[in-house]
């Protein structure tokens, strides 16, 4: 995952489940590994978790081989080999490099061109894939050093288990930066620098800051240099800022790499204010909620 969660997947003898043909399932972590019991070979229940994501509920341990292996939880990441770590009251494990492990980079830039984030379209996780592998990418900033020229013509095969380790069936798919997907890609990446201050907060991909905790962020603080300036005491006086995401905000800002890329979007021409409202505008639906229902003809 984008922060470093190493999620474990089981490798399943193929079955017919809800449609769809299953291959894989998800292991959560290494608690619900040891909660099962889990050995290789084992025969498992699968049930479809809102009918679409595969998971493991049970063993049939009457149907266990004698000499089967119990499932022991890695302890270095599979991608870049670093020591995986576990926070404090955390059940998850996770890779610290995170400027170094690959699917942790892809999976910011995928975040960054989200629709509720940046909204960069045309860009879909297996194109950020290809620019990954063409070095093209390192971080999300270099999505604003793209040019026609370096798009067009870039191909490759892709499966979805590079990108979706869940998914039901194996599908192979080739993409291809033509001429309209090029120009299309460009034209969305120069239409992301307006996007509002709070979306661009959200799209940095700051531990524990969701969509709707950066739009309170952003409308408290006003400018990313006083989010980055402020204390944790200063952070949690924000409404929905408690101290686990405050000191998530000043880990991030801490981060000569972070501030790099910050200064980099800055120069680019990314919103890090807030649109200052006009004096004399009259406020009196500031901060309430409207709620529209019924049905209407147009």
């Amino acid at each position: 995952g984008r922060h470093g969660t190493s999620a474990p997947v089981a490798n399943l003898e193929p079955v017919q489940l809800a449609g769809t043909t299953v291959k894989r399932a998800t292991l959560h972590n290494s608690d619900f590994i040891d909660q099962l019991d889990l050995h290789y070979n084992d025969i498992v229940c699968v049930e479809k978790g809102g009918e679409i994501i595969p998971k493991i509920v049970s063993v049939d341990r009457s149907k266990r081989e004698k000499t089967s292996k119990k499932v022991v939880f890695i302890d270095k990441c599979p991608e870049c080999g670093s020591k995986l770590i576990k926070a404090e009251g955390e059940t998850a494990w996770y890779c610290p490099n995170n400027q170094g492990c690959p699917p942790q980079i892809k999976g910011r830039i995928e975040h960054f061109i989200g629709r509720k984030a940046m909204n960069i379209e045309s860009l879909g996780e297996g194109k950020i894939e290809v620019l990954f592998d063409n070095r093209l990418i390192r971080n999300y900033s270099d999505l604003y050093d793209l040019t026609y020229d370096k798009l067009f013509g870039l191909e490759k095969i892709i499966t979805n288990e590079s990108v979706d380790n869940i998914s039901s069936e194996n599908t192979i798919r080739k993409i291809s930066f033509k001429e309209k997907t090029a120009k299309n890609i460009i034209e969305a990446i120069e239409k992301s620098k307006s996007v509002p201050f709070s979306r661009v907060l959200f799209a940095l991909g700051i531990k524990y800051v969701g969509e709707t905790t950066a739009k309170l962020i952003a409308n408290s603080m006003e400018s990313i240099d006083n989010v980055i300036a402020a204390t944790t005491e200063e952070l949690m006086e924000i409404d929905e800022v408690g101290e686990k995401i405050a000191i998530s905000i000043k880990d991030f800002f801490s981060n000569e790499e972070n501030i790099h890329i910050i200064n980099k979007l800055r120069s680019i021409g990314l919103q890090f204010d807030q649109c200052k409202r006009q004096k004399g505008e009259n406020q009196i639906l500031s901060g309430k909620n409207i709620v529209v229902s019924g049905v209407f003809s147009s």
